[in-house]
């Protein structure tokens, strides 16, 4: 396992590398949530590594984990600039061609921009809880968020994972509270999506409903195969809610396009 920093679309990004564990696989790249980072998966990655036998990319966006901090305040396009942008060169930096993107949540979303392109060659997509338009059930969370930030302990939950706390939940929270965020949806890049699809949804997900993944199946026709998945017991994370049945998903839908 490599750990270490690389720059990309002008900021120095941490990531971590693990060797693949059999030949003639693809790259699985990790995209974290909105609060996420390298350390925030946890042992999820080395897991899904081992059982997939792919090598496997994890990384801090900007403003996130151990990456540059953030500087300034997230445009409503910020998915749109990490999927056309930093994920490009940061690929292009590391010799990552034709990669699984394994997105969560923001991630998903990033994963599903990248991929409907149409500039970017992707062997297939894992998307857990993505968003592909705002929903009022998202909005309240992360206002439930918000004040849980300001009025609990999550800050000091939260600090041993990113360089600046304070501006990571911030540059977060307040691009999905502006209310011209409201208007952001994604669904017209679903039809550009040529490769195949396992979208991945958690039953009691309190930050979106199945609308998202059901809108993917109807409207990304363009790909191979789209696989639904809805989990029950699971939230807004169905790697840490239901570990296990989302890498052997993730394992089935890897051996599928080895094939």
């Amino acid at each position: 396992m490599h750990n270490g920093f690389i720059s990309a679309s002008g900021r120095t990004l941490e990531y971590q590398l693990i060797p693949a564990h059999q030949i003639n696989r693809p790259t699985l790249v990790l995209l974290h949530e909105g609060l996420g980072s390298v350390a925030m998966w946890r042992d999820f990655p080395a897991k899904l590594a081992a059982a997939s036998g792919c090598r496997t990319l994890v990384y801090s966006r900007y403003g996130y984990g151990q990456s540059d901090v953030l500087q300034a305040p997230f445009g409503t396009d910020f998915m749109h600039r990490e999927a056309g942008e930093a994920l490009p060169e940061l690929l292009a930096a590391l010799d990552i061609t034709k990669p699984v993107l394994v997105g969560h949540s923001d991630g998903a979303s990033i994963a599903l921009l990248h991929a409907g392109d149409g500039r970017f060659d992707v062997e297939g997509l894992v998307v857990m809880a993505p968003h592909c338009f705002v929903e009022d059930i998202s909005i309240r969370s992360i206002e439930a968020a918000k004040v849980a930030f300001e009025s609990t302990d999550l800050p000091d939950r939260l600090a041993k994972y990113h360089r600046d706390v304070r501006r990571t939940f911030y540059g977060w929270n307040d691009i999905w509270l502006h209310p011209e965020f409201r208007a952001w949806n994604i669904e017209d890049c679903l039809a550009g999506i040529r490769c195949p699809i396992l979208a991945i949804q958690g039953v009691d997900d309190e930050y979106g409903s199945m609308a998202q993944i059901e809108a993917i199946a109807d409207q990304a026709t363009a790909a191979a195969d789209v696989e639904l998945m809805k989990l029950a017991d699971c939230r807004h994370s169905p790697h840490k809610d239901q570990p296990q049945a989302v890498i052997d998903a993730m394992v089935r839908f890897v051996d599928r396009l080895d094939t």
